[in-house]
């Protein structure tokens, strides 16, 4: 840590201009100056001395702030003058975890759009942590970001949850919200644990080992970038829809291509073998009275990626599976009568096709012109499967030395966690490695009981197939289970699931049952915060008797009968079974078959979607297995 332009005072960017300051507890400012010399911090009207150590650093203390703002800082240094502006005091929230933390509400805008359309307020704040990876040790401080508030242009790049979540408490009680965003996709919970307490876990040794090594790390990046180079290079050579006349020309003539009907997978079809191209035509009409107007292309999600034309002009492109594609149409380009879309699908891995149950219309003003039905094909080029790549970010201990470890001084309210699904694959230690998460993190801030509020996966399995062994269910088991955990809440969001996408729209129930939590356990509001969760059986006459915790005013069916759950005797084996609420507590289940009851369990699959067990105050049960 080092000043930088010469300056003699070096403070953390997370120090900076709009910084939001943890109110009711010890406050740490921390930075660089010059040794042996004084320096002065002065704040809400008070000074505060110290002497800047041998080393270089220096730190200074505040105590008991009280929310409000905006206040201005200043920092006097050997003839040096730092003033740091429109700073806020109020709660300060981690936002961590993988992907669906990390959605922003640009992903969520056909929920959403209307209610976050000129989004203003200042007294909620984001700090964006950089993604950085380190395999060799903690890194001491953060080397950029800025605090950004809510606005009408900077809404759409926050966290979504993060969003939700404060709005919901802001509302209540007007105190700022500052977010420290630090989630990053795709990285399953070892790479969020100090390389210590992973030591525990034998299998990530091996791992951790090889990505010491900073010859592999950076062979391996530039043998994958130099590869998929190549890939890209030979797929967009030999794709013959790009040679002489284009196919996405809207003047191209497709007699000669094959119908196929969408939206639909590929699977079953001449197309399903294929990884490399495939163009898909479609002609729509638009009447007198929309041409000319802007519009947006609604074309629900394609595996795996697209560039995608209207009338032979590129409108948007997404180079990967998860993203919905929502392209805007420019001001001009639809023409009346017939106007053709043209999407190149582009297949790496996946076989390819566009995601069934999703949107697929082009809407202009108010009206909507359905895309969906019959389509042309024909295909570009036949490459390879793209071989996986490798992301650094994702292995053992990476990002906790890069982006949680810098942060061990900003003083917080609590940790808002949402990770699990890249620990599926193999979720038979995610208790233990979650458990470690938060024990970890907690250290690392110096509160043994730390709020950590987390969110249950939700429901969802790619064309409906239920495993044998549920690789979510067990995750969401975990989850359950560290609820035994001080301090820690769990949201259950088992009901605002997508069968067919990973990534859930409704973000905002999901930041609004965090924000339950909090403004139960930190607010004080003595409220319902949690659906049922599962706390005892008793078995009794050839039937199981199940205690529930969070029942609120009582337990409830959404619908005639209750459903999913299942009933297994001495012999391991789970056999649908018939459950009734017998009081506002408890439940009976039995089976015909089950004639000694050993285990219940309950939405024990990827996509349990007729779950329907809630409390009277609306929030679903947690999925669960007996003790």
């Amino acid at each position: 840590m080092k000043s930088s332009n010469n300056n003699k005072i070096w403070l953390s960017p997370v120090l900076g201009d709009g910084m939001v300051l943890q109110r009711d507890s010890v406050v740490k400012l921390w930075g660089k100056g010059v040794p042996s010399k004084e320096l002065k911090l002065t704040f809400l009207d008070q000074d505060y001395n110290t002497l800047v150590r041998e080393d270089g650093s220096w730190e200074v203390r505040l105590d008991n702030l009280k929310p409000g703002g905006p206040h201005d800082m200043v920092i006097y240094h050997d003839g040096e003058e730092k003033r740091i502006s429109d700073i806020l005091v109020g709660d300060v929230w981690v936002l961590a975890g993988q992907s669906n933390m990390q959605i922003p509400i640009s992903r969520t805008l056909d929920l959403f759009e209307e209610e976050v359309k000129g989004a203003a307020n200042n007294n909620i704040r984001q700090f964006t942590v950089p993604m950085v990876y380190d395999f060799h040790g903690p890194i001491d401080e953060l080397s950029d970001g800025n605090w950004v508030p809510v606005t009408p242009e900077t809404v759409y790049s926050f966290s979504a949850i993060g969003y939700f979540f404060s709005k919901k408490i802001y509302d209540k009680y007007q105190i700022p919200i500052g977010l420290l965003f630090t989630a990053i996709g795709g990285t399953p919970a070892e790479s969020w644990i100090s390389e210590g307490s992973l030591m525990s876990f034998d299998r990530f040794k091996e791992i951790l080992n090889m990505c010491k090594d900073d010859s592999y790390v950076q062979n391996t990046i530039n043998n994958e970038n130099e590869y998929n180079n190549k890939w890209y290079h030979e797929l967009y050579e030999s794709d013959e829809g790009l040679k002489d006349e284009p196919w996405y020309s809207h003047d191209y003539i497709d007699n000669d291509w094959k119908d196929i009907q969408l939206p639909a997978s590929f699977r079953g079809t001449e197309l399903e073998p294929i990884r490399g191209s495939v163009w898909l035509r479609k002609d729509i009409i638009i009447s007198e009275n929309l041409a000319g107007k802007e519009g947006k292309l609604v074309l629900g999600t394609v595996i795996d990626a697209d560039d995608t034309y209207i009338n032979g002009v590129k409108i948007g492109n997404t180079g990967y599976l998860y993203p919905p594609r929502r392209y805007i149409i420019p001001q001009g380009l639809l023409k009346a009568g017939k106007n053709t879309i043209t999407v190149r699908t582009i297949m790496t891995q996946n076989i390819g096709g566009f995601v069934t149950d999703m949107p697929y219309f082009i809407k202009i003003e108010e009206e909507q012109i359905p895309i969906s039905g019959t389509w042309k094909y024909k295909v570009g080029a036949i490459t390879k499967p793209q071989a996986p790549t490798t992301f650094f970010q994702y292995k053992p201990t990476g990002v906790y030395n890069g982006m949680i470890y810098p942060l061990r001084n900003y003083s917080i309210r609590g940790v808002l966690w949402y990770q699990g699904e890249s620990n599926t694959g193999n979720p038979f230690d995610y208790k233990e490695l979650f458990e470690t998460v938060i024990s970890d993190w907690r250290k690392l801030w110096k509160r043994e009981e730390l709020p950590f509020y987390y969110v249950q996966l939700a429901n969802h399995c790619p064309w409906r197939l239920e495993p044998e062994i549920s690789g979510w269910a067990f995750v969401r088991e975990a989850q359950r289970q560290n609820m035994k955990l001080p301090n820690t809440g769990m949201a259950v969001i088992i009901d605002v699931g997508m069968y067919n996408d990973l990534h859930p729209w409704d973000k905002k129930s999901v930041g609004e049952r965090l924000a339950l939590w909090a403004l139960n356990d930190v607010y004080g509001d003595n409220l319902v915060c949690s659906g049922p969760i599962y706390s005892r059986i008793a078995i009794e006459d050839k039937k199981a008797r199940l205690y529930f915790d969070h029942v609120g005013s009582g337990l409830i069916t959404k619908g005639d009968k209750l459903e999913t759950f299942e009933i297994c005797g001495e012999d391991g084996v789970f056999y649908a079974a018939e459950a009734t609420i017998e009081d506002v507590d408890c439940l009976i289940v039995s089976c015909k078959k089950v004639s000694k009851p050993g285990k219940v369990r309950y939405a024990w699959a990827d996509n349990p979607e007729k779950a329907n067990l809630y409390n009277k105050e609306g929030l679903p049960a947690s999925p669960f297995i007996s003790d």
